[in-house]
């Protein structure tokens, strides 16, 4: 599973980083993840709001952070 934190590094966006890195590692998954913080790579997911989540190239959330428990459901099911 290939995980992209879309983000210019504002607080939300390492918040999301951060929250992403700890249900990976708690649940001992098996993924890429990865910082995209290049504008051109970030308008090209269609994105209105940051930060965003992108799982395997589909777009999970934009310009929210999920909670734990919805990002753990989301993650398990990959």
């Amino acid at each position: 599973m290939d995980i992209k934190i879309l983000g210019t590094g504002c607080a939300k966006c390492g918040k999301l980083y951060d929250l992403v890195t700890e249900v990976v590692n708690s649940e001992n998954l098996d993924v890429n993840i990865e910082k995209v913080q290049d504008m051109k790579a970030i308008l090209s997911y269609r994105i209105m709001a940051l930060p965003g989540l992108v799982i395997d190239e589909k777009v999970i959330f934009a310009g929210s952070i999920p909670s734990k428990k919805k990002l753990t459901k989301i993650l398990l099911k990959k």
